[in-house]
């Protein structure tokens, strides 16, 4: 068969994590690309943890080193201790609110960007949309992208959505708007009047409500539960991981605080 002896041990090792498990689990990491079972394997997950990353990976289409990722950020001990932060439950139908609760996550993880400093929103979404594929597969799947800076012109005034994107499967527009600090209570009353703009501008017959997603560097629940309180629109709140060694960020900010001072001094 041309198997190396490595590959050998490596199927051992499998069949005998898998063998007396449940066909829960079996069905989720036979899904997996090899690599990512071995990656599995070397970590010494427990059957929970296991089928948990296994799942997302399929569903997120996650490549080896989102999965890498994922496990180094202890995603799956940290999604039973956060809830979703939207209001969908009470502003889309009970079905699609629960479709749009598994499909939108309350964090992302945008490693891949490379981002080593502080950035300006635009420069966010500049990479953002550069590194489009990767995104589309964080995000999950069905997602198909618009553009960015979608412009919505009404009533002689324009108003632009940083990144706008259709679902397959949800049947309806949805907006990003990105934010490189902490989540306002504001953000939430902008993002409710693009939402009234798109219903209003560019909703299909058959489509459904547009659905807002206001991705920040932080957020607190109890604020973020406030502000969408008396939301009209769905609207969730997600944060975002760009996983930057702290010394590194340090480092960085600081030549870049110097650089700018000096540019300044030069106007």
């Amino acid at each position: 068969m041309g198997v190396s002896p490595r590959q050998l041990w490596n199927m051992k090792k499998f069949y005998e994590r898998y063998a007396e498990h449940g066909e829960k689990l079996l069905r989720s990491v036979a899904l997996l690309p090899w690599s990512h079972n071995l990656l599995l394997l070397s970590k010494g997950l427990d059957d929970d943890a296991t089928l948990y990353y296994a799942t997302k990976t399929v569903e997120k289409g996650w490549n080896r080193d989102l999965l890498l990722n994922a496990i180094k950020l202890n995603m799956y001990e940290t999604q039973a201790l956060t809830r979703v932060d939207n209001n969908f439950d009470r502003t889309l139908p009970a079905e699609q609110a629960q479709y749009a609760n598994e499909v939108f996550s309350s964090s992302y993880n945008l490693g891949f960007l490379g981002v080593t400093s502080p950035i300006l929103e635009l420069e966010l979404e500049d990479r953002l949309v550069k590194a489009i594929t990767r995104f589309l597969m964080e995000l999950g799947n069905g997602f198909t992208f618009i553009g960015n800076q979608h412009v919505l012109e009404y009533n002689g005034k324009e108003s632009k959505v940083d990144m706008l994107f259709f679902h397959r499967g949800l049947r309806c527009l949805v907006a990003v708007d990105l934010k490189i600090g902490a989540f306002k209570p504001e953000y939430a009353g902008k993002m409710n009047y693009y939402l009234s703009l798109l219903d209003r501008l560019e909703r299909g017959a058959d489509e459904n409500r547009s659905i807002g997603i206001i991705l920040c560097a932080e957020k607190d629940r109890v604020e973020v539960e406030l502000a969408l309180e008396d939301m009209g629109k769905p609207i969730g709140v997600a944060d975002y991981q760009l996983i930057v060694p702290k010394e590194k960020l340090q480092k960085v900010l600081a030549d870049e605080i110097k650089a700018f001072s000096e540019e300044q001094g030069n106007k």
